[in-house]
């Protein structure tokens, strides 16, 4: 019997997310689809019943139900658990459902692809506090990378996150701003920047340095202002295509047990927005 997966989230027409999982079954020779499903804070129980009880194998969860779905879940993966947040449902034969997170392993595996481990050892700076902020800290935290330092417009979310993560440190915008030369890796996780959000950028780059890693998650603009800045003070650049590919890849690979070409997909969807 052909399987089915989905998203889940509000809103969800913009997501890439169907193209790509039905791309990788028809590469693999796998009988299934993905679908797109608009589940409002309202209707959420009853949507996840309804995944459920019609037979659907794994679903991904995208804003702003990443914590949402914890309660209904049988199972939390080490990842998801230190995360307070899941991206990723995987059922079991036994009916039972089993979250996880692959937000920050996917963001470490795109980096490495772009650039090797070249930022181990150096210091990091992780821009915003919300749920991306929070797997990638936990994933680049796990691996061996830091010290970390955090900055957003509210600190007190800063230092929730900060909490969470050994030998980390909150700074006021200002303070990032100012010191951003003293930083290997820069990481942009806010909204700022993206298309139809809020124009700009998340702070003042003036200070930034040659060499420094700076990526942005946002990939719709590929090239954000903010990483049109940091490729005039000579950073080398990653917009969040390898991110959101790698995640993907990894829930893919949850489902099916097989590992999806990531490479071929970058270059498809990087083509695809314009690159």
């Amino acid at each position: 019997m052909k399987k089915w997966h989905a998203v889940i989230g509000d809103p969800i027409a913009q997501s890439m997310s169907p193209a790509m999982h039905d791309a990788w079954f028809i590469e693999n020779d796998i009988d299934a689809s993905y679908i797109p499903i608009h589940v409002t804070a309202a209707g959420f129980q009853d949507a996840v019943a309804g995944l459920k009880n019609l037979g659907c194998s794994g679903w991904n969860v995208t804003v702003p139900h990443k914590s949402a779905i914890i309660p209904f879940l049988d199972q939390l993966e080490p990842s998801a658990q230190l995360m307070d947040a899941v991206n990723t449902v995987h059922v079991l034969p036994d009916g039972k459902l089993v979250g996880s997170n692959t937000d920050g392993l996917g963001f470490v595996r795109a980096l490495e692809e772009a650039y090797g481990v070249q930022c181990k050892g150096k210091k990091v700076l992780i821009i915003g506090a919300g749920g991306a902020a929070r797997g990638i800290a936990y994933g680049l935290h796990s691996m061996g990378y830091g010290p970390i330092s955090f900055t957003n417009r509210t600190m007190e979310k800063a230092e929730q996150l900060a909490a969470g993560i050994a030998n980390s440190e909150v700074l006021t915008i200002e303070e990032a701003a100012s010191s951003l030369a003293e930083f290997g890796l820069i990481v942009q996780t806010t909204t700022v920047g993206m298309n139809f959000a809020q124009p700009g950028m998340p702070l003042d780059p003036k200070n930034m340095v040659a060499g420094t890693v700076v990526a942005d998650i946002i990939y719709n603009p590929l090239a954000t202002e903010f990483l049109a800045e940091a490729r005039k003070k000579g950073a080398q650049t990653m917009n969040g295509v390898g991110m959101f590919v790698h995640q993907g890849a990894l829930a893919f690979e949850t489902w099916t047990g097989v590992r999806p070409n990531t490479e071929k997909m970058i270059q498809k969807i990087t083509t695809s927005l314009g690159g």
